[in-house]
């Protein structure tokens, strides 16, 4: 290494090569000037010409120390410019991370506000329709199931409107039906189920033959038992008339009444040897039923009631719902927005790490600059000596 003019140079840089070419010529020239010197006395006319090329060595090596002196200022404002450049950079780096992350900030920011605005609406929303969906399993609760009513023992051994109100208490909502209706025409039924027309509200009267089944269960003999079934049929021909002239009015109550019998051996006995008789009621529109039946025909109410009840509530529903679409629509729209402004700070990132790429490579270019070899000056160049005369 080597020191010229406060700069330091290396031993193979190409400036440190040219000066010492240079030295060396110098010294090739004064060895040529003594050989010269010691030939004045053979060449004394040559001395002129010699004196001139040392005078014009002179100059050259003199424009070689300002030329060198000029390379080591130019080098100083190459480092200078160098060390303002990556400042700059930097500032600039700076101010852009900043502005870019102010910008994510105040984004972010919005679009969290936003987002839990849609969810406390989106919440609200979901509790009205949870309040609904309890409504609705409310009223399914209200309704006793078939396994209910079969296991209770005393429901089954019960006769008549007792048994009848227990098996409609537990199978209908206490809203679904009135027991002891008073009809129009001032007739009294044991129970009026409040059905959606159609078919509109229907009756069930409670109707027990139980003198005439009592004679079947004692007959003894052939003329006993016709008896006891003549007695039937006038008892069960005698309610179903009953039922159709008083329970079924027309504008008022369902085209059809219903015939319950509160014994299942009664029922029975009705479908295996007086099938005349329920066709009779058929054709009466007087439906005749037992305890289990009945539970399956207000099973089958209970299932109006609750589409009825539905629709009731399916407009609300319907009405939440589409709100609620629009919440999740609005919730989606903003997610969207949110995830653009990501993807945007994610490409200025990108932008800024590929800037700072840019300008790690000009620092390093400028750190490594080599500067081309000075070509030498032609009119520098060594005149040849003319051989003596």
């Amino acid at each position: 290494m080597m020191t010229v003019a406060g700069q330091t140079y290396a031993l193979n840089d190409p400036r440190v090569l040219a000066l010492a070419a240079a030295a060396g010529l110098v010294l090739l020239v004064l060895i040529l000037l003594i050989q010269t010197l010691r030939a004045s006395a053979r060449a004394a006319r040559m001395v002129a010409p010699i004196q001139a090329q040392v005078g014009q060595l002179g100059a050259n090596m003199q424009a070689l120390s300002d030329g060198q002196h000029h390379l080591a200022g130019g080098l100083h404002h190459v480092s200078e410019a160098q060390a303002t450049s990556q400042a700059r950079m930097l500032a600039l780096m700076e101010q852009r991370l900043a502005d870019v992350s102010r910008g994510m900030t105040e984004s972010l920011h919005g679009t969290a506000t936003r987002t839990a605005r849609s969810l406390g609406d989106l919440q609200q929303r979901l509790e009205t329709i949870d309040k609904a969906q309890a409504n609705i399993e409310k009223l399914s609760g209200n309704v006793l199931g078939l396994q209910d009513i079969l296991s209770n023992k005393q429901t089954r051994g019960a006769f008549g409107e007792i048994q009848l109100n227990d098996i409609v208490l537990k199978a209908l909502p206490p809203d679904a039906y009135t027991m002891q209706a008073t009809l129009s025409n001032g007739r009294r039924a044991d129970c009026l189920v409040h059905l959606p027309n159609p078919p509109g509200p229907i009756v069930i009267d409670s109707k027990f033959p139980l003198e005439a089944y009592e004679s079947l269960r004692r007959a003894e003999n052939q003329s006993q038992l016709i008896e006891a079934q003549r007695m039937m049929r006038i008892a069960v021909r005698g309610h179903i008339k009953a039922i159709s002239e008083r329970y079924i009015l027309e504008g008022e109550t369902a085209d059809g009444a219903l015939l319950f019998l509160p014994s299942e051996a009664v029922y029975a006995e009705l479908h295996a040897n007086f099938p005349e008789l329920v066709r009779d009621g058929f054709a009466a529109k007087v439906w005749i039923v037992s305890p289990t039946t009945c539970m399956a025909t207000l099973h089958t109410m209970r299932a109006v009631l609750k589409d009825a009840r539905m629709r009731e509530q399916a407009g609300a529903i319907r009405k939440e719902l589409a709100a609620l679409y629009g919440d999740v629509d609005r919730l989606g729209a903003r997610v969207e927005s949110l995830d653009r402004h990501f993807g945007q700070a994610a490409r200025d990132i990108e932008d800024i790490k590929t800037s700072a790429d840019k300008a790690g490579k000009r620092a390093r270019r400028l750190d490594n600059f080599d500067f081309e070899e000075l070509a030498p000056d032609p009119a520098a160049r060594v005149v040849p000596l003319d051989p003596p005369a």
